[in-house]
Parts: C-alpha cells; sequence; structure tokens
C-alpha cells in the first residue's frame, strides 16, 4: 500500500501537491492552532534543506559548467546579465512612479532589533569586493554567493584543461548532487503546509493591517513589474506572446519562492526548472545563481518606495533628478542585498542616507519593514526568483527567434 501511494506522489505533478500542502496548511492554521508548532517544523526542515544544499549545488555546477564550458556559453551571459541589470532598474522606475502617484504617511516606531545596515553604497561595494575573496569553504558554510560564484568559476577554470575522464568524474558528481536537490525539492509540499500554517499561525492578517497603504503600494508595483514590465521586456526581445513563459515562471518558480523567502534556497527549484525548459545547462547553471545574487527587481521596488514613503512622512521634497539618482542606488544595492528573507530592509538606510534623513530614522523604516515583511517579502522574493528564470531562458530564447526556430513548446515547462 505505502509502495503504491509513494508511487502515485511521485507521479503527480508536483504543483499540485503543493496546493494541496497550501490548503491544508490553511485549514490546520485556522482550525487547529494547538497543531501549528508541530506542523510548522515540516517548513523549518525544508527551508534548511534547500538553503543547506544550495551552496553546494552551486559551487559543484559553475566549476562543472566552466570546466566543461564553451565559446557559445561564455557569450550567452552576456545578454542575461544585461537584462537582469535594466529589469532591476526599471522596476525601481516603477516603484518611484508607484510612490509619487499614492504617497504614503508612515508611523514611525523605534525597530526592536539590532542591525547594522551599510553606511552608504561604497561600503556595499567593499563587501561586495570582500566577499568574492572569502575563504572557499567558509563561503559555502555561510552561504556566501558571490564568493562560491567567485571560486567555483576560478576553479573550473583551472580544470579546464583536466583530463577527459576527470571531467567525466566532477560531471558525475554534479549529476549526483542535482539529484539530491531533485529528492529534497519533492518534499516541497510537506514543506510549504508547515510554512503556511506557521505565517498564518504566528502573524495573521492583523499584523499588517496598520500598513495597507504602504503594503498597497509596494504590491501594485510588484505586480506590475511581474505582469506589465517583465513581460513587455520579453517580447520586445522575442516578438512572440511571452505571458506563457511569463506564467510559467511565476508558477513553477515564484509560489515556491513566496513561501521560502529565500532567492538562495529557491535555487535548486530554478535549476529543475531551467532544465524542463530545456534550456543549456552550461548557461543557467551559472546564471542562476548569479541572478540569486544581483538580479533583484522585488528589492530594488522595497528599497525605493520604503526610502520615498520615508521622506514623504518627513515633508522632503523629492524631484525628478533625486528620484532617477535614488533608482540608481536602489539598483546597486539590490545588487547587493542578500538572497535570504529580509535581506533588502537593511539597505534601506542607504537610499534614505541620499535624502539626508538619519541613519535612526532609517532604522525605524526598517522596522516598518519586518512588520508588513508577511507579504513584502514573500512577494518580492517570488518576483526576483522567477525573474532570473525568465530572463535566463529570454536570452537563449532569442536566438531562437531570430533564427524563426521558436515555437510555442518552447515557452512552457515539461513536467
Amino acid at each position: 500500500m505505502f509502495r503504491k501511494v509513494g508511487k502515485k506522489y511521485m507521479e503527480t505533478a508536483l504543483i499540485k501537491l503543493i496546493a494541496v500542502g497550501l490548503v491544508v496548511g490553511i485549514i490546520i492554521a485556522l482550525t487547529a492552532p494547538g497543531m501549528v508548532p508541530l506542523v510548522s517544523i515540516f517548513g523549518d526542515l525544508f527551508v534548511r534543506a534547500l538553503k543547506g544544499v544550495a551552496p553546494v549545488l552551486v559551487f559543484v555546477l559553475v566549476m562543472n559548467a566552466m570546466a566543461q564550458k564553451n565559446a557559445d556559453a561564455s557569450a550567452s551571459m552576456r545578454p542575461i546579465v544585461r537584462l537582469y541589470i535594466f529589469a532591476t532598474f526599471f522596476a525601481s522606475l516603477v516603484a518611484v512612479a508607484y510612490s509619487f502617484a499614492f504617497p504614503t504617511t508612515l508611523h514611525l516606531q523605534l525597530a526592536d532589533a539590532k542591525l547594522t545596515p551599510p553606511s552608504g553604497i561604497l561600503e556595499v561595494l567593499h563587501n561586495l569586493v570582500l566577499n568574492v575573496v572569502d575563504n572557499p569553504i567558509h563561503a559555502i558554510a555561510n552561504a556566501n554567493y558571490i564568493g562560491i560564484l567567485a571560486w567555483g568559476v576560478l576553479t573550473g577554470v583551472a580544470l579546464h584543461s583536466a583530463s577527459d575522464s576527470t571531467k567525466q568524474t566532477l560531471n558525475d558528481f554534479a549529476k549526483a548532487v542535482t539529484k539530491l536537490v531533485q529528492w529534497v525539492i519533492r518534499l516541497a509540499p510537506f514543506g510549504i503546509m508547515g510554512l503556511v500554517a506557521d505565517a498564518i499561525g504566528t502573524n495573521g492578517a492583523e499584523a499588517i493591517m496598520g500598513y495597507f497603504h504602504l503594503l498597497a503600494v509596494l504590491l501594485g508595483a510588484f505586480f506590475s513589474v511581474a505582469l506589465i514590465m517583465n513581460p513587455l521586456i520579453v517580447y520586445m526581445h522575442i516578438h512572440r506572446n511571452p505571458y506563457p513563459l511569463v506564467l510559467t515562471t511565476l508558477r513553477e518558480s515564484g509560489i515556491y519562492a513566496f513561501f521560502t523567502r529565500s532567492s538562495a534556497a529557491n535555487i535548486p527549484v530554478n535549476m529543475d526548472l531551467c532544465e524542463r525548459l530545456g534550456l543549456n545547462k552550461d548557461t543557467y547553471s551559472i546564471s542562476i545563481p548569479l541572478g540569486a545574487t544581483i538580479n533583484m527587481s522585488g528589492a530594488a521596488i522595497t528599497i525605493a518606495v520604503l526610502s520615498l514613503a520615508c521622506a514623504h512622512t518627513l515633508g522632503i521634497d523629492v524631484d525628478l533628478p533625486t528620484a532617477l539618482l535614488l533608482c540608481i542606488i536602489a539598483t546597486v544595492g539590490a545588487c547587493g542585498a542578500s538572497g535570504v528573507a529580509g535581506g533588502s530592509l537593511l539597505l534601506i538606510p542607504v537610499a534614505c542616507s541620499s535624502f539626508g534623513i538619519s541613519n535612526d530614522i532609517a532604522m525605524q523604516v526598517v522596522g516598518v519593514g519586518f512588520i508588513i515583511g508577511v507579504l513584502q517579502d514573500s512577494c518580492e522574493t517570488a518576483l526576483n526568483s522567477s525573474s532570473d528564470v525568465l530572463f535566463t531562458a529570454t536570452a537563449e530564447l532569442t536566438q531562437k527567434a531570430k533564427e524563426g526556430t521558436l515555437t510555442e513548446a518552447d515557452l512552457v515547462a515539461k513536467n
């Protein structure tokens, strides 16, 4: 009997199982709150497992990709990076437009958490450079993805001239790690059940009611970027209806990221989605971890909206040139945001400093960010992570569009 149930479970589409886990988690939170602490363990275990295996996966796959890479893979990375940066900048423009159209006044309170944000963009860049040369063991242990990427690339380049047998062994090891990650991902329905039950049971809707206006502005910007701006960018490249691909990435990457609230933890999910989209593994094994580090449209939106809300609360008049400068700061700051839950909030003081706002006041805005983080951070991460796959696919499908070989099947993931 258990064998039949297990077989049926493995054969059922994962997205359907996640939907069941979502519903069960909501029911438990609303009808049996006493079970929430027990059920939430599944969510903690799932996220911990993803975060634990993701650094190893990234290092091994990047190292293997660089060792086996060819010239085509190197050339294909350039348009992906351009898409990442441009999309992040345009997302900050959308955020500024929403903030100007719907100005928000905050009821600032002192944040309880003792946080140490960076003092400016130079410090963000300084930290990024230092992370590049971090000890590789330390980088993997502490999920420093900048360092992991750097050492993975360097090690892979060093192994590029290795013997065929060494490369084959490395490739087999990469496949083994990928298989391990697939096993972890298959447990997602139980993890989602625990995460949803814990989120609803612990916070409740009343935790964010006092900041509904701010949250509405943020969500409006997130959805506008996800459903209007990003599809427009994709259409400009492939000249086909972008929504099959956009909705595929939102459904099969964004939903995971919404609940895990971690771009880093969602890397294995995105890798699997890229494979089912039929993308070049030599490319996406590098672009997906890189996207989890620098492709942060959602983070740019959060930084811009909360910073402008603080400025409006203090009565600071923000002109268009200053708003444009804020977009640049938000873009650079977002690229330095951590790929974990709430990682963008500590970059808010950087943007606030461009308005002459003191760090003490800016930290109160960070506190507000944590209050609304139940939905804000989930939607932000969903946008960030789904965009990684979207733009990786867009860059590759652009060439097919130019050759006239792009089909509708290329825009939808295979089960």
